[in-house]
């Protein structure tokens, strides 16, 4: 129920408590309170919010009373009220920033507290202020948790901005009743107005022109409205509706709405009003003006008015002026210009009641454009907080998926030099050896021509190992060893030339190579699949050039890419991953020179089941995959696109068809593309 404004401040006034602050702030929560307590769902979204951004199960929204802490949202708690002395909020309110408990049994002020060692059993808590522009603290918007913990940085400052967003839905829920208590009062002066109708045809016709105005809330339809039927409701010349609008030292007085006869001049613009102006003055001072015959009082006016009446050929004048709630100051002038004019009560009166109508509707136009921009703004917020929170997931699980890539190629190259020590050693030591054997071998034939004849010890020792076929073979074998070598030191390279990881800056690379070395990473998945089939690489390479960009980072498409194709294929009979390269020139050349190269081309194109429309329009979203749950993290070709599109000012598109398998169109500038500034 709502307290009465005047019992509220008698109710304050006899207060015991010494702290004036204190009796502000709880004046401001009691108006706030009274408020009707539908469901406010846009305040449950807010604390439902709060909730998933700490990952906490629980939240509210509580108002601080003088002895009671009163909630008004909330989320996994059913507490509608508390004793404020034991409000975990009553603390959060005497603070300026964040109130954060980790753990509610390591601090003395908490650990013995019933809330504590009873259900809910709060471990965790953090709260901040309720505070409105005015500087009033309501309460407190706060989480908590059954299991200690804390909050990070980002969802502290979150916190704070849910709180603004709070305070915003109440001033918003706090206009919108005030405008609703307005309503029965324009309908009690609606009222008033249809019993006057014995009065005469001019009340009837005020009554229409007040619904009139009443059925716009447009500030130039209300006021165009109001001096049309002035105008005909007392059948005068000339009806203006004149704004007083400060510039910078002085008034302008700006006729901005009008309706005369066809026959009188407009007085639209700006009206010459000097200092000490009679017509100025009784605008500022809101006083009414009648002038039954400008020439009979001429003397009681500047000469300025009497020119600018002259000029409008002016013979009477009615004004009434008006201010509206926001103290912006206005009036309506009623001219007559065909000789003197006696302004009856009556007139006066329906005027000054038209003037009122009129100064309603201004304020409630106000009003409401207040409510809509506070509605607008929260509306606004509440979509920037959802999409800063969608971004950070997918920065998120990007940096998880960089990080695994990142400790890939770490591993990579560690792996990689730790095998190229030994075997650089070994082929080293392969090619003395050689030498030296081929020494001893001619040794040993010159031992075999200068004694033909050895002793049967030495002759039994040649057969038992057969010396005929061991020179023969010995070469073989070193030879076999070497090529052995030398292949596990390609392996390394292509190791090491795949990850990269000293190459953070655009350098020329080719990119022959580097698809290579990404095969020969992905050999081992390209011998069998689950169908039993070896996949078949097919290669077109062209004659390309070396290429300006981040080798790692497209070592790692080209491992996305591949490995999608891969997976695609792991039913199909007889796969085949095809990979063709080509030259996109800007000008041909006579000599076909690759300096008028403009970029290259990779298409990856695998004979699989394909993708319908609807799935290659998704296919570079964040998130979105086609694989089972827990084989993708559907962040691999959107990475690719950021790599390829945003790093490397390149094109990466798809084209496929069901039962016809997919292909990736890959297009890299051979020169870096410079961003205009």
């Amino acid at each position: 129920m709502k307290i009465p404004e005047l019992l509220l401040d008698s109710m304050l006034s006899c207060t015991t408590m010494p702290c004036t602050n204190e009796l502000t702030r709880l004046k401001a929560v009691y108006q706030f309170q009274g408020l009707d307590t539908t469901p406010n769902q846009a305040l449950d979204d807010l604390t439902a919010l709060a909730a998933d951004l700490c990952q906490t199960p629980m939240a509210l929204v509580s108002f601080i009373g003088a002895d009671r802490q009163l909630v008004k949202s909330k989320v996994g708690i059913t507490l509608i009220e508390i004793r404020r002395d034991l409000a975990f909020c009553n603390h959060t309110i005497r603070q300026s920033d964040v109130f954060v408990i980790p753990d509610t049994l390591a601090d003395s002020h908490f650990a013995t507290h019933p809330f504590v060692i009873n259900a809910p059993n709060i471990r965790f808590y953090a709260g901040v202020p309720l505070v409105t522009a005015g500087g009033c603290v309501l309460g407190a918007l706060c989480v908590m948790d059954s299991e200690p913990r804390d909050l990070n940085q980002k969802q502290r400052k979150g916190l704070q901005t849910l709180s603004h967003q709070v305070v915003a839905q109440l001033e918003l829920k706090r206009n919108t009743t005030k405008l609703r208590q307005m309503i029965p009062e324009i309908k009690q002066l609606k009222q008033q107005l249809v019993t006057q109708e014995l009065l005469g045809q001019q009340d009837s016709i005020l009554f229409n022109l007040a619904n009139q105005i009443r059925n716009s809330l447009d500030l130039d339809t209300i006021l165009q409205t109001a001096v049309n039927e002035i105008q005909t409701l007392l059948q005068v010349d000339r009806c203006d509706f004149v704004w007083c609008l400060p510039n910078k030292d002085r008034l302008n007085f700006m006729v901005t709405h009008e309706a005369t006869n066809p026959e009188i001049r407009m007085a639209l613009g700006e009206l010459s009003l000097g200092h000490g102006s009679v017509l100025a003055e009784t605008i500022l001072n809101l006083d009414m003006l009648k002038i039954e015959d400008v020439s009979a009082t001429s003397e009681a006016l500047t000469p300025e008015d009497r020119a600018l009446l002259r000029q409008l050929a002016v013979t009477s004048v009615l004004l009434l002026p008006l201010r509206t709630h926001s103290g912006q100051l206005g009036a309506i002038i009623c001219h007559h210009c065909r000789g003197s004019r006696q302004w009856t009560d009556s007139e006066v009166r329906l005027l000054k009641a038209v003037t009122d109508q009129v100064a309603i509707a201004l304020d409630q136009a106000e009003l409401l454009a207040q409510t809509q921009a506070t509605a607008f703004a929260a509306q606004t917020q509440a979509t920037y907080l959802g999409n800063a929170l969608s971004q950070l997931q997918q920065t998120q699980m990007q940096l998880v998926q960089q990080e695994k890539m990142s400790s890939l190629g770490q591993l990579v190259a560690g792996v990689a030099h730790e095998i190229n020590n030994p075997v650089n050693f070994i082929n080293g030591n392969i090619t003395y050896a050689t030498n030296y054997v081929q020494d001893l071998l001619e040794l040993l034939h010159l031992y075999e021509a200068t004694y033909p004849n050895g002793t049967t010890a030495i002759q039994e020792k040649m057969e038992a190992m057969d010396l005929d076929f061991l020179k023969q073979d010995l070469p073989s074998l070193l030879s076999s060893m070497r090529m052995g070598g030398e292949r596990i030191r390609q392996i390394v390279l292509s190791l090491r030339n795949f990850s990269r990881l000293d190459e953070a800056e655009m350098k020329p690379v080719d990119i022959h190579e580097g698809i290579e070395n990404t095969l020969l990473i992905l050999k081992s998945r390209l011998k069998l699949t689950s169908a039993k089939f070896e996949i078949q690489v097919i290669k077109a390479y062209e004659n390309l050039p070396v290429v300006d960009c981040y080798a790692g980072q497209l070592n790692q498409v080209f491992m996305n890419l591949l490995g999608n194709a891969i997976d695609a294929l792991d039913q199909t009979p007889n796969p085949i991953i095809t990979i063709d390269t080509e030259l996109i020139s800007r000008q041909k050349s006579s000599s076909s020179h690759l300096s008028h190269a403009d970029s290259v081309v990779i298409r990856i194109r695998d004979n699989g089941s394909g993708m319908t429309e609807t799935t290659q329009q998704k296919l570079f979203n964040p998130f979105f995959t086609t694989k089972p749950v827990g084989k993708g993290t559907g962040l691999g070709l959107s990475i690719s696109y950021q790599i390829v599109v945003e790093k490397h000012g390149g094109i990466l598109k798809c084209s496929s068809e069901l039962g016809k398998g997919s292909e990736f169109w890959i297009q890299i500038p051979v020169e870096p593309v410079v961003k205009s500034t």
